[in-house]
């Protein structure tokens, strides 16, 4: 396994990051546990999950299910980087009562509490805003991860889909405070969606931050989908379906898996391998609902992609260029 520091942290995390959005609701609880043993004992030690994972009626269920597998012992805790997250409504369903949301202070505290009970553990290593909230001002925020941070309940405090004046004013009130402000920031990040490099990339790199990109596959768009369809009879469907029904998004899917069958690479693992290769990026978020999957995720750490290749995905799928250039002229 391959480690960076996480940002400008002293941290140091597996360049591939264990997403468990699927644990639960699509992958039972002890497959979940399978596929957790396997990515610790490959040397996979980031997982990240959120407080609102599990969804609808289940919602809290993935940290639980993370929870029961922590309490199996054999050191699986000391070894994980443990990042959740905090700002969905964890309210009952058609609960009328305020303050269950956002990033209030009294909805911090309340969410940390629940996410510690659910995950068995007393303390995140991670604790990401899984949103912006216009409503609450930053000194607020900050005067609440503090007071978590000195009773030993989180270690380091993330953003998830900020744009990048946000994380400029995260971290300039956090200095003006004393306080040690964002450490990452999870966005939405591959290479068909590349705006993230144009305002959000390069303030990550300026705060030091590190860069999470979820979606990586960009919804299984970029894992193959068309050659399943040729050679398996396997459709499209959700994201993809959609996007393929555009005719100009084929064309590009299409020119992608056969650049990538030129050079016998595999879709999936070469869209993980190039985010590897993105200034700025820590590790993309990997969220595989079988064993198979995570073997395939595995395999693009040590999958080194020539720079015929590199400017061939180039071409198909363009980067935003620089800010403001970009836009300015």
């Amino acid at each position: 396994m391959k480690y960076t520091q996480l940002g400008r942290t002293g941290l140091k995390v597996s360049r591939l990051v264990l997403g468990t959005m699927n644990f639960g609701p699509q992958t039972d609880e002890p497959t979940s546990h399978s596929i957790m043993d396997a990515a610790l004992g490959a040397g996979l030690n980031f997982f990240d999950t959120a407080n609102v994972y599990g969804w609808g009626e289940n919602k809290g269920r993935t940290e639980e299910i993370l929870g029961t597998w922590f309490a199996q012992g054999g050191g699986r805790r000391d070894k994980t980087v443990l990042a959740t997250k905090v700002y969905a409504n964890m309210a009952g369903e058609g609960d009328p009562w305020p303050n269950y949301d956002r990033l209030s202070a009294l909805n911090i505290r309340r969410a940390v509490e629940a996410s510690l009970k659910r995950l068995q553990t007393d303390y995140i290593d991670l604790y990401q805003f899984h949103h912006v909230d216009r409503r609450t001002p930053f000194e607020e925020i900050w005067q609440a991860v503090d007071v978590l941070i000195q009773q030993g309940k989180v270690l380091y405090a993330g953003s998830s889909n900020f744009p990048g004046y946000k994380i400029a004013q995260a971290n300039e009130t956090a200095a003006r405070r004393g306080s040690v402000g964002l450490v990452s920031e999870q966005c939405l990040y591959n290479l068909a969606e590349r705006r993230a490099e144009m305002e959000v990339v390069p303030a990550a790199q300026e705060y030091g931050l590190g860069v999470i990109p979820w979606s990586p596959l960009n919804g299984g768009l970029l894992g193959g989908v068309i050659k399943k369809e040729v050679e398996g009879g396997r459709r499209a469907s959700g994201r993809s379906a959609d996007a393929l029904a555009n005719s100009s998004v084929r064309a590009q899917v299409q020119a992608y898996e056969d650049l990538l069958d030129k050079h016998g690479l595999e879709p999936g693992e070469t869209a993980l391998a190039w985010l590897l290769t993105r200034p700025g990026v820590t590790g993309p978020i990997v969220g595989p609902r079988t064993a198979e999957q995570l073997e395939s995720a595995l395999r693009a750490l040590e999958l080194e992609l020539s720079d015929e290749v590199l400017s061939g995905l180039d071409e198909i799928f363009p980067g935003p260029g620089a800010s403001p250039e970009a836009f300015a002229w």
